[in-house]
């Protein structure tokens, strides 16, 4: 079942996610050569705990039940996504980091996601992260009343293939609200005018997964961390966003 919000519940629902926009910025700031993805964590852990927030990831168990123990989720590389931080994983030069993060507050969910180019990085990084955001952007323009979400997800489909990635087809957008994972699914793939149509007060996690080779992750032995099956390189860009009357309407930024 579709969970609408109302006007007041999308305030709340901006709150948590300008909080999860605003930490994001702490950890794109620091995403430097040198620093750990475990340096990450203990930031975004400060920031939950100065404002009194409650870590969305913290704790989530995966189909085999294992809880995932941190606040960020941290993927560099070839991995797409639920990257674990770990004090020995440590950015170089070149590196492709995406940083996954959400937080609950006052009975609502944010999410947001973002892609980085660490230091200096080939050109081939760059394209991936600047093809996740277009695709996200392309997805959003889609999320208004009277589409339907194949539009959407086939906005998405047409910036990546275009560019002559791929995407990723083991994890999908969701909606969100007062649970992390709401109905509906939100693929990055799909055809256009099929699916539900979207409608006032639905509220979207939308979140291109790309990578530069071929289809297919596999999950390593931590049960959480998903990479790419052939080592090419992913990138993953979200918002959280609200579909109203005058259209989209992106909850997950700073300000």
């Amino acid at each position: 079942m579709i969970v609408l919000k109302s006007a007041r519940e999308i305030q709340a629902m901006r709150r948590a996610n300008r909080d999860v926009a605003q930490i994001l910025q702490k950890i794109r700031e620091r995403a430097k050569p040198g620093v750990s993805t475990r340096d990450l964590e203990d930031v975004a852990e400060d920031e939950v705990l100065r404002r009194g927030l409650v870590a969305a990831f913290k704790g989530v168990r995966s189909p085999q039940g294992r809880p995932f123990p941190t606040c960020l989720c941290t993927s560099v590389n070839d991995e797409v996504v639920h990257g674990i931080p770990r004090p020995d994983r440590t950015l170089r030069q070149g590196d492709l980091l995406s940083v996954d993060f959400g937080v609950f507050r006052d009975g609502f969910y944010g999410d947001a996601a973002f892609s980085v180019a660490v230091g200096e990085a080939p050109e081939r990084v760059h394209r991936l992260v600047r093809t996740a955001e277009e695709a996200l952007e392309a997805g959003i323009r889609e999320a208004r009343p009277g589409r339907r979400l194949g539009d959407l997800s086939a906005a998405v489909q047409e910036v990546v293939e275009g560019a002559g990635l791929t995407v990723v087809r083991e994890f999908v957008g969701h909606g969100i609200g007062r649970s992390l994972h709401e109905e509906p699914q939100v693929p990055n793939y799909g055809k256009a005018g099929t699916g539900v149509k979207l409608r006032p007060g639905m509220v979207l996690a939308i979140e291109p997964m790309i990578n530069d080779g071929a289809v297919g992750v596999v999950v390593g032995p931590d049960g959480w961390t998903a990479r790419t099956r052939d080592g090419s390189f992913a990138a993953h860009a979200e918002h959280t966003v609200a579909i109203t009357q005058d259209g989209p309407v992106i909850l997950s930024h700073p300000d």
